[in-house]
């Protein structure tokens, strides 16, 4: 995290629990712009003065339908963003919810649709 302080433009904040806020606003420039489209939780109070001092902005955004979802997708395909995932099959659903309420969870789990067969 030191590394890249004050060095993004944007941060999309995925998280979908309460969270500290003070280490990623650190990380976003002057006149930068964290988006929150996770949280479903109370979020811990954070520093004022970072986003004064730094211009930055904090926005909430819903995720959108299918046709805004499919632009997501492609600009990330255009523009070779990609996410670190855990792939799990179906069957695996259970041991992954029990990882996740033992805090045992590294990446977001996706669910091999391949595994329903």
């Amino acid at each position: 995290m030191k590394k890249h302080q004050g060095s993004f433009d944007f941060i999309l904040n995925t998280i979908p629990v309460g969270h500290e806020m003070d280490p990623y606003l650190g990380l976003l420039k002057i006149d930068a712009t964290m988006v929150l489209v996770g949280a479903v939780e109370p979020l811990k109070p954070f520093h004022g003065g970072s986003i004064i001092m730094g211009r930055k902005r904090i926005a909430g955004s819903l995720i959108g339908g299918i046709k805004e979802t499919q632009e997501m997708l492609d600009f990330c395909g255009e523009h070779n963003i990609t996410s670190d995932i855990e792939l799990i099959d179906m069957q695996d659903i259970n041991t992954a919810y029990e990882r996740i309420t033992n805090n045992d969870v590294k990446y977001r789990f996706v669910i091999d649709m391949k595994s329903l067969k």
